[in-house]
């Protein structure tokens, strides 16, 4: 996973915790913007998420942070 990538996604993750608690749930849609402007970076997601960890649609944002973390 890209440094980029990671640090996007931790920082969603701790926003989306920070804002509804540690129950709330998010899809890889929720580190993008609803215009599709880095497609690179959206197809490098969408593949962590669906092909290499095979998640459901929507997660634990606490669950993908700590995956994200021990991620290489």
């Amino acid at each position: 996973m890209s440094p980029i990538l990671k640090a996007k996604i931790i920082e969603v993750c701790d926003k989306k915790i920070a804002q509804k608690g540690t129950n709330v749930g998010i899809s890889f849609y929720a580190f993008f913007k609803n215009k599709n402007d880095n497609p690179k970076l959206l197809m490098e997601a969408a593949t962590w998420w669906i092909q290499t960890h095979q998640l459901d649609h929507f997660e634990k944002a606490v669950k993908i942070k700590a995956m994200v973390k021990t991620s290489k």
